[in-house]
């Protein structure tokens, strides 16, 4: 397996041609850097004007391995060449390093680049790459790996630091300036060696030094300059990048400040998984602080992580969470009897949820709602908790703190239905919001509550069950209990705290509320389509095909699609013929049937392509997580049809956990599956814009999450696709 790496933007505040200076202070050997033991010039080219200077190394590295695997390999030393490109009129350095040793075994390959910072001429910016391949290793091929990222993540933490080193080492002796390269105006020698002492001038020649930051570049108490450019950065804004960062890159120093302390390794994996999603999304992307939950969660297994995130845009676009609060309006049932709500915070400023389980008719609830109107509700409340944070707290949504209350559990809250609803609740939770709760009290347990923790275990993820701290009967009264966490003015009344809360206090629902089997069915199919969306199902030989009649030949026909599971082909074709009647295989054939889901066939077998009907578009291969939107100009009157076809199999689950709808369905299904949802209209001419702005999606299914949204590209052709 290739492993990679793609560090953050990391900026010195002082000029090019000075870190240059420094920079070269490090051959032939650095004392700071133990396992670089030499490095010899191998070869060296200046241009004739003095302004790119090349040079290679072939450096010797003692890499910190056990003895035994380097008598095994027969070395005590190994070879890197680095080649060195140093463009004095762009002000860049590139450098790109591969390893001499054993490179049929190993391939390791490494970019770096400084350059002049686009908007402060008199900083400098460090970009760094790298990539791992172990193909064989005389069965040690585990144990290099891990050496080697071991000794890799060591010497990205050291870079920063050995270049202001030397930087302060320069300015200790003085030099606080190195001009700028300028074309020769007379024939000069050619410079031997770019590691010659450059010309210098130091400080008592009257230049200025560099200047000291003004108040625009005050630090805090953190040392992180708290403004630029003067302009406040302000604290809630986590997808505002540092002044400057080129194309939109994460700054170093941003990620340190906003997002906290990340090793070298997972700053690549966040950078990495941004990228892609700005390839792959054209834009709207999550706010970071979102991306890196959803990393954590897997324990940054990139691709683990992907999926679930693209699953959970998804879902958020389907649900149209981020509209939920303009929306929803919970029913009286559920303001009276729902024992569950926010109440001030925690010690450590988090949002505290309290949810009196104990005190809450989840059957009478059930009976009286639907499943869905319950999920619909928790949607909700996990809104609110990120407009709570932001908005009263004035800091990013990061995680919140929930106090369960279990007086009053007994068997009824066993209800088979009831603990249905609660894990559908709690898989919800977990796939969308991870990594987002950050301690749940469990208080008062009585003794059947092993049962249902028993029943509801299995669905939590490990890590979430390790936030988990339960108290039996008054056991929260004593030390390292309630107060340890919560501030005794804000524990509840009903705990014996001094804080009046306004949680309903829940009681039975009235029978009279319940509704029928067939009135909650109908309820939960209306809730659960209730979206602009359609989702359909693709297999292997069954397509999913939608048919569009076009009466106006200047119509435009646009799309937006999300691929859920799988890889697909889109494809867009045109009859002058009316397609039969579907052939409708709602999953039945397939072994499962479920609310939204769908495969339609329309494109008769006897039909032939070219004759029949023809293909207007070009295949387009979507791959799984891909966000797709586009349009095309008819050019004839007729039935247009936009088909998705199967590709390839949908990759390894991201989780272990199970699901509690698709268990069964699981066993049951073709494993020869992929899934869409999409969303068609069609405009007249004289209402398009060259945009997907007439779109829905253009709104974007998770604004909440994201800064801003970017429209698709324009196309002046008659057709457009934009991924």
């Amino acid at each position: 397996m290739v492993q990679k790496y793609q560090s953050p933007v990391r900026v010195y505040k002082r000029p090019f041609e000075l870190v240059m200076a420094a920079y070269e202070r490090r051959f032939p050997t650095c004392h700071l850097i133990p396992m670089f033991v030499a490095s010899d010039v191998v070869n060296e080219e200046v241009s004739e004007d003095g302004s790119v200077h090349k040079i290679e190394r072939r450096c010797a590295l003692d890499v910190d391995a056990p003895r035994l695997l380097k008598r095994i390999a027969g070395v005590e030393y190994v070879y890197f060449n680095q080649k060195n490109t140093l463009n004095k009129r762009e002000r860049t350095l590139h450098i790109e390093s591969r390893n001499e040793s054993f490179s049929n075994r190993v391939i390791v390959h490494e970019t770096c680049c400084y350059s002049v910072h686009p908007e402060k001429d008199d900083w400098t910016c460090f970009e760094q790459t790298a990539s791992l391949d172990i193909k064989s290793f005389f069965g040690f091929e585990s144990t290099v790996e891990k050496i080697a990222m071991k000794q890799y993540a060591s010497s990205i933490n050291k870079g920063k630091e050995i270049i202001e080193f030397y930087l302060n080492e320069l300015e200790v002796e003085g030099v606080v300036h190195v001009p700028r390269w300028n074309p020769p105006t007379r024939s000069l020698p050619r410079p031997t060696s770019l590691s010659t002492s450059p010309a210098v001038i130091p400080k008592h020649t009257g230049v200025p030094a560099l200047c000291a930051p003004d108040a625009s570049d005050a630090k805090d108490g953190t040392g992180v300059e708290a403004k630029q450019d003067g302009a406040v950065v302000q604290a809630d804004s986590l997808t505002e990048i540092l002044a400057g960062t080129p194309e939109d890159k994460l700054d170093a120093d941003y990620i340190k400040r906003y997002l906290g302390d990340l090793t070298p390794l997972q700053e690549s994996c966040l950078i990495r998984l941004r990228k892609w999603l700005q390839e792959t999304h054209k834009g709207k992307i999550p706010k970071d602080e979102h991306i890196l939950r959803f990393l954590r969660a897997r324990d940054f297994n990139i691709d683990k992580a992907r999926e679930i995130l693209c699953q959970s845009l998804t879902w958020r676009k389907q649900h149209q969470v981020d509209y939920l609060l303009e929306t929803w309006n919970s029913p009286q049932v559920l303001q009276d009897f729902y024992t569950g709500g926010w109440h001030h915070h925690d010690r450590d400023g988090r949002p505290l949820y309290i949810l009196r389980l104990g005190q809450m008719d989840t059957k009478g609830l059930v009976r009286a709602l639907g499943e869905e109107s319950l999920l619909r509700h928790v949607r909700s409340s996990c809104v609110r908790a990120c407009a709570f944070s932001t908005l009263i707290l004035s800091s990013a949504f990061s995680c919140w703190t929930c106090l369960v209350d279990l007086e009053g559990l007994n068997m009824r809250h066993l209800w088979r239905p009831g603990v249905k609803a609660l894990l559908r609740i709690i898989e919800v939770v977990e796939a969308n919001y991870p990594e987002t709760l950050g301690r749940l009290l469990i208080l008062r347990a009585p003794r059947v509550f092993p049962v249902l923790w028993t029943l509801v275990s299995p669905f939590i993820d490990e890590n979430t069950r390790k936030k988990f701290l339960i108290y039996a009967g008054n056991d929260y009264q004593g030390p390292g209990g309630l107060v340890d966490y919560i501030d005794k003015e804000i524990i509840p009344d009903f705990l014996g705290g001094e804080s009046m809360c306004e949680v309903p206090e829940g009681g039975l629902v009235p029978k009279s509320m319940y509704r029928t089997p067939e009135e909650l069915e109908n309820e939960d199919v209306r809730l659960w389509t209730e979206t602009i969306y359609q989702s359909a199902s693709i297999f292997k030989g069954a397509p999913h095909e939608l048919v569009i009649e076009i009466i106006d030949a200047a119509s435009v026909i646009t799309w937006d699609f999300d691929v859920c599971k799988g890889d697909i082909i889109f494809n867009i074709y045109h009859s002058k013929r009316a397609p039969q009647p579907p052939r409708k295989d709602a999953l039945g054939a397939h072994g499962i049937t479920s609310p939204g889901l769908n495969n339609v066939q329309l494109i008769d077998k006897s039909w032939t392509l070219g004759q029949d009907y023809s293909m207007v578009e070009s295949p387009l291969t979507c791959k799984e997580g891909e966000s797709v939107q586009g349009s095309h100009i008819t050019r004839w009157p007729g039935f247009y049809i936009l088909q998705w076809k199967f590709h390839s199999m949908p990759a390894c689950s991201a989780t272990n956990l199970p699901r509690v709808d698709d268990v069964l369905a699981t066993l049951q299904m073709s494993t020869h599956k992929c899934k869409v949802m999409y969303y068609t209209e069609v405009l007249g001419s004289e209402d398009f814009r060259g945009s997907m702005t007439s779109l829905e999606s253009s709104h974007s299914g998770f604004s909440q999450l994201s800064a801003a949204t970017v429209s698709s590209n324009h196309s002046q052709s008659s057709s457009m696709i934009s991924r």
